[in-house]
């Protein structure tokens, strides 16, 4: 299954790890297709210990990888979450091993749209079956069988990464001992599946989406999906930190030019936003991501009573959400933590106050860094941790 990568895939599976899964048993997806093989690409970081006891799952967000705490290999760019991890951060890897999958449907080498279906040779395209959160975190739950990791220390992660955290706990809660979902909720909002939507038109409208057969054709939609990358772009920031940030001030100019060039910094910012998304992710990787997070809703499959998809959890939770945060706003974490609570889950809940809005967990934010840490360590003495001793990395 190396032969159905693009250059993208090919620079990130040459600098990470993969697996070819569902060989003999395939991945039956919730919209009731059987998938395999099908290819995970993952990045590590430290080692397992001999207990198994220190593994740690880091679930990435809609556009970013498994490039977690690793130079990107395509925009060269170091990796979207070393705020938080390496040597001395709160997750470090000479105390944790920390794995980071690229969730199924994504473009940076586990199986999507841009890969060839077996049957045909060809790019799957819009023929590649529609995938889940659920899917996500079952395909992520096969690559640790592979890896022989029987459970989790911790999972964390933030927006569509929150979504997965809190999809593992609900399906496999033995498999977690604890739990960190940030600035996510427990189903996609309408006004969130609006947005995705506008974006979706947006990449299906440009010339070049030519029915998503675009691989096929030679072509890019890259006007589409840089809108795409625009529109989304203003939900994960704030007014105040755009204001803060580019206020009414022009680009490179003193007075208005009385046209439609980007007279302002702020446009400015997003046109560079947009063309810079398209050199790293696919267009129909967009469409599949996005309508995943559109389809998950915890409580639907446990009759519309989200405290059921936790009921008597063993898991430890420990659920952040931001003040300027409107993409999922607090009142989307309290629903959380009210239905952990009425599940008898053990969960401590922060609201942090900020202006740096949704795309607040992915900056310098201090009191982030603080909560999670002692949230870890309390986790890590009643597992036992500081005992643990690592052996070989795999």
């Amino acid at each position: 299954m190396l032969d159905d990568l693009t250059d993208a895939e090919r620079k990130a599976l040459a600098q990470c790890r993969h697996a070819i899964l569902g060989v003999d048993r395939p991945l039956r997806l919730d919209c009731g297709a059987d998938l395999g093989p099908y290819r995970v690409a993952y990045q590590t970081y430290g080692m397992l210990n001999d207990a198994k006891s220190n593994a740690v799952l880091v679930c990435h967000p809609l556009t970013c990888d498994q490039f977690v705490a690793d130079r990107h290999p395509v925009t060269g760019k170091e990796g979207w979450w070393e705020s938080l991890i390496g040597p001395g951060k709160i997750l470090d890897p000479e105390r944790y091993f920390i794995i980071c999958i690229n969730v199924l449907g994504h473009c940076m080498g586990t199986t999507g749209p841009q890969a060839r279906e077996p049957s045909t040779g060809q790019p799957w395209n819009l023929r590649f079956p529609v995938v889940t959160i659920g899917d996500m975190v079952r395909a992520q739950a096969a690559l640790l069988d592979h890896l022989g990791i029987p459970d989790l220390f911790c999972v964390i992660g933030g927006s569509m990464g929150g979504m997965q955290v809190l999809e593992w706990a609900a399906s496999y809660p033995k498999r977690v001992f604890s739990a960190v979902p940030i600035a996510c909720a427990a189903h996609h909002s309408a006004q969130n599946i609006a947005f995705h939507e506008v974006g979706r038109q947006a990449i299906m409208a440009d010339p070049d989406w030519r029915g998503g057969r675009y691989l096929l054709d030679g072509t890019n939609p890259r006007r589409g999906l840089a809108v795409a990358r625009m529109g989304a772009h203003i939900t994960y920031l704030s007014d105040a930190a755009l204001h803060r940030k580019f206020g009414r001030k022009y680009q490179d100019r003193a007075t208005p030019t009385f046209s439609f060039d980007a007279d302002f910094q702020v446009e400015s910012y997003l046109r560079h936003q947009g063309s810079s998304f398209v050199e790293r992710f696919d267009a129909n990787s967009y469409l599949y991501l996005t309508r995943a997070m559109d389809y998950f809703d915890l409580a639907a499959d446990c009759g519309g009573v989200l405290a059921n998809a936790f009921k008597d959890t063993p898991t430890r939770f420990c659920v952040i959400s931001f003040t300027s945060d409107w993409l999922f706003p607090t009142p989307d974490s309290r629903a959380t933590v009210h239905a952990l609570n009425a599940g008898g889950a053990r969960v401590s809940f922060a609201e942090i106050v900020t202006d740096k809005g949704h795309d607040a967990f992915l900056l310098d934010e201090p009191e982030l860094f603080a909560i999670v840490r002692g949230f870890l360590d309390g986790a890590g003495k009643a597992r036992g941790l500081n005992a643990a001793q690592p052996r070989e990395a795999r």
